[in-house]
């Protein structure tokens, strides 16, 4: 079998393939769009990418040509040799990978189906979209505060307040006209996620979940991808960085704040979503005893945790193929 190891770029790449026995059969540069074209011309092998954002493309090419494959985790490239002694190349990239290849069976990230990596891209571009208009907003409010004016609104309804409150110079109307443009993109947006949701099965069982919308629920799916993947309800939540961390030696034992390792929209999604559970579902019991934590660590901890339990309770409905029950609620301590 042929290790072929691919030092992936944005316009070129770097190809390294290696037989059984370790030694080079072929080097050459190739342009990254050609490389599916290179691989199904080759017979049935081991292809070695290292995570980038072209990875995964790769990688579904790959399989579809018949080649196992191995998407290593950028974080364990350097230990197989990959920038050894402050000299890295593609080329050398590319042949560390292949000779690791040849000695072990490398482990690989999970490659995420093109449904999930789709959904993600959906939600990645409501989220820029959202980002682009708060930073528009932030410009406007910086210019009321300069001239010792203050106006509060929604982000919907800022630009009709400030032109109501006031003349403005027309750099700053170019602003608020960005602004609704953009408030106009996040609507469509907004129902394109809220109509992707609906139409899954999984999506709608989800948001029986108190504070779980559209958004959370698509990226809660498209995140874990497949639920078999996790052993466990706390497998899921480490995954996405909520449990607590932990620097301990020896007799020493000190338990820190959440890890935060894993996929940041996601863990950032679950804390809104708590937030939103625990202001109008208060008398759901996940909410009680968000409250109970609440009084003991105080408001933020307490809702931490509450994402957290959320977590565990999103993957128990999909595992279960059940929908929220509040009465299966923890019990108050």
């Amino acid at each position: 079998m042929e290790h072929i190891a691919i030092d992936l770029g944005g316009r070129e790449s770097q190809v390294c393939v290696r037989s059984a026995d370790g030694a080079v059969v072929e080097e050459r540069r190739i342009a990254t769009k050609s490389v599916p074209e290179f691989l199904a011309k080759r017979a049935p092998g081991r292809v070695i990418v290292e995570t980038c954002t072209e990875s995964f493309a790769v990688a579904d090419a790959a399989k579809t040509a018949g080649h196992e494959v191995r998407v290593v985790p950028a974080m364990l490239v350097r230990s197989l040799g990959v920038g050894a002694r402050r000299t890295k190349t593609d080329r050398r990239d590319a042949q560390a990978l292949s000779q690791a290849s040849c000695r072990i069976d490398l482990p690989s990230v999970h490659v995420p189906s093109h449904e999930s990596r789709e959904r993600k891209n959906i939600c990645s571009m409501r989220d820029g979209l959202v980002r682009a208009r708060t930073a528009l907003i932030n410009s406007a409010r910086a210019w009321l505060r300069r001239e010792a004016r203050s106006v509060r609104a929604s982000p919907e309804t800022l630009p009709q307040r400030i032109r109501a409150a006031m003349s403005i110079p027309p750099e700053v109307d170019q602003v608020l006209v960005s602004i609704e443009q953009l408030t106009v993109q996040i609507r469509a947006a907004d129902k394109h996620v809220a109509q992707l949701a609906k139409s899954d099965e999984l999506c709608r069982r989800l948001m029986t979940v108190p504070g779980i919308g559209p958004i959370t629920a698509l990226r809660f799916k498209a995140t874990l991808d497949e639920h078999d993947r996790f052993a466990s309800a706390h497998a899921v939540q480490s995954y996405l960085g909520i449990v607590p961390g932990e620097h301990s030696s020896s007799e020493r034992r000190q338990r820190l704040s959440i890890t935060k390792a894993g996929p940041v929209a996601l863990r950032w999604s679950l804390v809104q979503a708590a937030w939103s559970a625990r202001r109008y579902a208060a008398d759901d019991p996940m909410v009680r005893w968000c409250f109970e934590v609440e009084k003991r660590r105080g408001k933020r901890i307490a809702v931490v945790a509450l994402a957290r339990k959320l977590a565990g309770i999103l993957f128990a409905i999909w595992r279960d193929g059940s929908v929220y029950d509040s009465t299966r609620g923890a019990a108050m301590s």
